[in-house]
């Protein structure tokens, strides 16, 4: 993941891990399955990746679209 900045501090925000409270990693759908799977109702999911400022606390969340 590329470096990012705090918008308030200016400073370089750590990468964090972001779970749910059963120890998953978080996902967001991003569209439809093609096929028997899009059929059925399954989606397509992105994990998505924490970052937290250091000074500040300001924690974003950003989808791994890569």
């Amino acid at each position: 993941m590329d470096q990012r900045r705090c918008p308030d501090c200016g400073v370089t925000m750590e990468s964090v891990p972001v779970r749910d409270t059963e120890g998953m990693s978080l996902s967001i759908a991003t569209g439809k399955r093609d096929g028997l799977l899009g059929k059925i109702g399954l989606r397509n999911t992105t994990k998505l990746q924490g970052v937290c400022c250091p000074e500040c606390g300001l924690v974003r969340l950003y989808a791994d679209v890569a």
